[in-house]
């Protein structure tokens, strides 16, 4: 039987230093070629991570901050060879009273007087004293009457609120006005509450009505606005409220309290807007309501119903209720509604009424007064908000330091100050021009404090991006500097340990 087999010898132990992927300089390597790439991505981490940051013109906007639009306005007294006396008091009385509202409302007043009228265009108006009890608007002319004790200062009240009509203006009647555009989408909706409840409006002469009652009016308010038309109908669009019971000449009734009113529009259930577009939308709507609602009234603050059926949603639009109507609404039966529409669009948009106790002898919807005045008024409106965004533009970009501001932006900013110098110019021979070179530098200041690169880092700054990236950085980081440390401070005794035989000798 074969002797069994010797145990193998141990074999020696490995030798760490002679193994290729642990020695001292394969490991140095290694490390030097993770720094070797940091070093080399720097100036790639340096270009992508850099951003544009061009000069504006910031001399031009300190200087523009301190000019106002100021429309002339010239206003010539007339009367007959009687009253020149009471023409030439009343003259130098108006200078005195209106030229301070004036100047503070951005107009630059001047007055005359004369026998006789003379043909009146924008900005100059005649103001026509006259043996009569009431006053009336013709053109540009104001034909009043001189003939009671306080007629003069009657005179200078109604010339006065005719000229700078948004000074008598209340804060709510200036929050209903919209927000100046050149273009607006107006969206006429008939709304049916319930249409299977048998009282419903199924089709309607929209497009022929818009033509009938709109159209003057639409190329009246041209030089101020352009105008898109659509319309729709619904057949269920359901209120997102009861309305309250009531009874009304001891009949079954419901109200719309005026809490109602103010969440009338059901956004949830209603689809309204048909169209994308960026251009504001004006809503007009024709409700319906169902049988079981019917007849529905506007309540006032004591509960008691009114004979109004309409009502403005502060710069949103208009809605009129309309009871037990029609199958199909022809153009003569949507005369009053849209007579409605109508007066709430002017409001919508800022068309000032003429003061109580002037009538117009004019076929269109409002005055050459009214419109040269709603001109001037959104001319300074757009004005002043294009001076505020360029300069909060500018504060923006000295606030934030690392704000791009790219070749677009830059070159918004300084056509809207070319636009606003042109408005400035173009004030004393025509408020249309200054009107259009004004909303022209509104658009423009307004893209350029829009723009996606200045938003993203206004709403995500530096900070935020530094607390995002830190643990990455600092996750990758670390390994690699305590790398570094360590074979710094491994070569150091490394070269300490092999100065020690030379020592030792020197001293034997």
């Amino acid at each position: 039987m074969a002797d069994a087999a010797a145990p193998a010898p141990p074999s020696p132990p490995v030798d760490l230093s002679r193994i290729t992927f642990e020695s001292t300089r394969n490991r140095r390597r290694i490390i030097a070629s993770y720094w070797f790439i940091v070093i080399l991505a720097l100036p790639l981490w340096w270009r992508t991570t850099s951003i544009d940051r061009l000069s504006l013109p910031e001399s031009r906007a300190r200087v523009l901050a301190e000019k106002h639009l100021s429309s002339p306005v010239h206003v010539e007294l007339r009367g007959s060879q009687e009253q020149l006396e009471h023409v030439h008091t009343l003259h130098h009385e108006l200078a005195r009273w209106i030229s301070p509202v004036a100047e503070a409302n951005g107009l630059s007043f001047t007055a005359g007087q004369g026998p006789h009228t003379r043909k009146a265009g924008p900005g100059s108006y005649n103001v026509v004293l006259e043996n009569r009890q009431d006053a009336v608007v013709e053109g540009r002319s104001l034909h009043i009457g001189l003939n009671e004790p306080s007629a003069g200062q009657r005179v200078i009240d109604t010339v006065t609120k005719i000229l700078v009509p948004h000074v008598s203006q209340t804060a709510s009647e200036e929050h209903r006005v919209v927000k100046y555009s050149p273009r607006y989408r107006l969206a006429f909706s008939l709304l049916n509450e319930d249409a299977s409840s048998g009282r419903a409006a199924l089709s309607w002469d929209v497009r022929e009505a818009v033509d009938t009652y709109l159209h003057g009016t639409f190329d009246r308010l041209s030089v101020l606005h352009n105008f898109t038309i659509e319309s729709q109908v619904q057949y269920h669009a359901p209120l997102a409220f009861e309305p309250r019971a009531i009874h009304v000449a001891d009949n079954d009734a419901h109200g719309l309290t005026p809490e109602d009113l103010t969440v009338f529009v059901n956004s949830a259930e209603w689809t309204l807007a048909s169209s994308s577009s960026n251009d504001p939308v004006l809503h007009f709507v024709l409700f319906v309501p169902s049988s079981q609602h019917s007849p529905l009234y506007i309540l006032d603050h004591e509960g008691q119903a009114t004979t109004s059926d309409a009502f403005v949603l502060p710069q949103w639009g208009g809605i009129l209720v309309l009871n037990s109507p029609p199958s199909h609404l022809t153009v003569s039966e949507l005369a009053k509604t849209f007579h409605t529409f109508h007066r709430q669009l002017l409001t919508l948009l800022g068309v000032p009424d003429l003061p109580a106790g002037v009538q117009s002898r004019q076929a269109e919807a409002f005055t050459d007064w009214q419109l040269d005045a709603l001109v001037r008024q959104r001319a300074r409106q757009n004005f002043e908000n294009s001076k505020d965004t360029l300069n909060s533009i500018v504060k923006l970009v000295h606030q934030i330091e690392n704000m791009p501001v790219g070749e677009d932006v830059q070159g918004d900013v300084q056509d809207a100050l070319d636009a606003l110098d042109a408005a400035l110019e173009a004030v004393p021979s025509s408020s249309t021009q200054a009107l259009q070179r004004s909303a022209e530098a509104l658009t423009l200041s307004s893209r350029a404090f829009f723009n996606p690169g200045m938003l993203a880092l206004l709403y995500f700054p530096a900070e935020h991006k530094y607390a995002v990236y830190a643990p990455l950085f600092a996750s990758v980081a670390a390994p690699l500097i305590a790398a570094i440390v360590r074979e710094v401070i491994a070569w150091r005794k490394a070269r300490r340990a092999a100065r020690q035989p030379e020592a030792r000798a020197r001293a034997d």
